[in-house]
């Protein structure tokens, strides 16, 4: 056997074992969204009966709209279950300044949430899950005001996009303990 046909079968025979692992390993894996819970259902039917807690202010009605469509995106009425409250705190900040023209040249927007999710029956006072998630999205400055006014809420728009779904992927875990 000349060492071309060596090296073309220990090619094969590697791929051949990669696939077969790749086979066996796949039945390991489950999807978060489609385990059950601890009462049985699935995580999705739990996370699609939950209900947002009003949130206060512009970003707050951004994180909620976020909350309630990464939620229950299908739209489908769901008795609730759950009460999901949430706590914002929010900073903005200019943390490159030109020196020579002494003008802020970027912009950053903190949000720091904090969330409980507490069951609507039983005891409603011990939360199931209780968690924070924070997120830091910089946007660029300009000489122009409007421009800079729509960026800085561009950029809480993105921290509201993803602070949601931080919160969906803890809340989810939580339901699948």
């Amino acid at each position: 056997m000349s060492s071309s046909n060596r090296e073309k079968a220990r090619v094969g025979i590697a791929a051949a074992v990669s696939l077969g692992s790749a086979l066996l390993l796949g039945g390991c894996v489950q999807p978060l969204y489609m385990t059950t819970t601890a009462g049985g259902g699935a995580v999705g039917d739990e996370l699609q009966a939950i209900r947002v807690e009003p949130i206060p202010d512009r970003l707050g009605h951004y994180v909620t709209t976020e909350l309630v469509s990464q939620l229950n995106g299908s739209g489908s009425v769901v008795t609730p279950k759950y009460r999901l409250v949430v706590t914002l705190s929010e900073r903005m900040s200019t943390p490159i300044i030109n020196t020579f023209t002494g003008q802020a040249e970027a912009g950053a927007v903190s949000v720091d949430a904090a969330y409980q999710l507490f069951p609507l029956t039983g005891a409603t006072d011990k939360p199931l899950a209780v968690g924070s998630v924070s997120q830091f999205v910089s946007y660029d400055r300009t000489s122009q005001r409007l421009s800079n006014v729509r960026a800085a809420r561009d950029a809480e728009i993105r921290n509201a996009r993803t602070i949601a779904e931080q919160i969906r992927t803890r809340v989810a875990i939580a339901l699948a303990k």
